[in-house]
């Protein structure tokens, strides 16, 4: 990735867990890397390792807000990405998507500059076309308690082509699917880290509905080689491209490898499954691997291992903080 050495990159998100792995590997491919965070989701401590690093500048700001600065590329990933988090302040979620898009394209507008918009398989809704390919339009709940996010990423695109089409702005957009590894938040609601922090504390694991409903699971260091090909590409090339993993596993099976991959004596508790929660979710990855050369590598039960052990040692460094008084 010659294309990048020297050149000024600004990462929105920088601190949240695909935002920090993303500032990691841009100072490994020589950049100097301004990373914005708010830390409404992300946390200082995904970073605090680079903040000695001379290419490295941290810098907290809410991207609902405009920001000036000099810069030859921009990752836009600022955004909270679990419902938990999103559905906490869904007005904000939404402005966040929205009102944030206007300002990163604003500011490249101005700046000249490339930009890439971290979208989502959430996009798709509760899809009725399996797997998803880029074409297909979605099925999504405009109302509903997952729209703010749903609704807001898709305004996003929608925003990023329009500023394509009417100023000739250099664009680049993927589609997330399920991505887990170290630095999740442990209380973010996903299923990859509440499945591994209920195991490894000897809780009940938590499943929602019968756990036949299946998802995709992309380790972080997977997905974030696409989004350095995805930017590096042509400028023909602007998306949507679906980074994700195609294999697909059950709720149900993910729980079973986590129990057997972290010796825990958990039992499976089954609740009432959320409203709009999608029944299966699976990347259509044709467009990745002809424009980009991209795949995922890394198999389901070795990135497991990697994030277990991040949450095993998270979880003792917990265990030896003093109680608050």
């Amino acid at each position: 990735m010659k294309s990048y050495a020297s050149k000024r990159v600004l990462v929105t998100g920088g601190a949240g867990f695909l935002g920090s792995h993303l500032c990691e590997r841009l100072l490994a491919e020589g950049c100097d890397v301004l990373c914005v965070d708010n830390y409404f989701t992300g946390s200082r401590d995904n970073v605090v390792h680079l903040l000695k690093h001379p290419r490295f500048e941290l810098m907290r700001h809410d991207i609902t807000i405009p920001l000036y600065v000099e810069v030859d590329r921009i990752f836009n990933l600022a955004c909270p990405a679990s419902p938990v988090h999103y559905q906490h302040d869904p007005v904000q979620t939404t402005k966040t998507s929205v009102h944030g898009a206007i300002n990163m394209l604003g500011l490249a507008k101005r700046l000249g500059a490339r930009i890439f918009q971290a979208s989502t398989s959430e996009v798709y809704g509760d899809p009725e076309v399996h797997p998803q390919p880029e074409e297909y339009r979605g099925n999504v709940n405009p109302i509903g308690p997952r729209a703010c996010y749903d609704e807001g990423k898709r305004c996003a695109e929608t925003l990023f082509f329009d500023y394509h089409r009417q100023h000739g702005l250099s664009i680049k957009v993927a589609r997330i699917f399920n991505t887990y590894g170290p630095r999740m938040h442990p209380n973010d609601g996903r299923v990859v880290s509440n499945f591994i922090v209920q195991a490894l504390k000897g809780e009940p694991i938590t499943i929602y509905g019968d756990g036949s409903q299946t998802r995709s699971f992309c380790y972080v260091d997977d997905l974030i080689e696409g989004f350095v090909r995805l930017m590096d590409s042509p400028d023909d090339i602007t998306g949507p491209i679906n980074i994700g993993n195609p294999g697909e596993f059950t709720i149900l099976q993910l729980a079973e490898t986590v129990i057997r991959l972290t010796g825990s004596k958990s039992r499976i508790e089954r609740r009432p499954l959320p409203t709009d929660d999608p029944k299966q979710r699976k990347p259509d990855i044709t467009r990745a691997k002809s424009l980009l050369g991209w795949e995922p590598s890394i198999r389901l039960e070795e990135g497991l291992g990697k994030t277990i052990a991040y949450f095993d040692a998270l979880l003792g460094q917990e265990a030896l903080r003093p109680a608050a008084e």
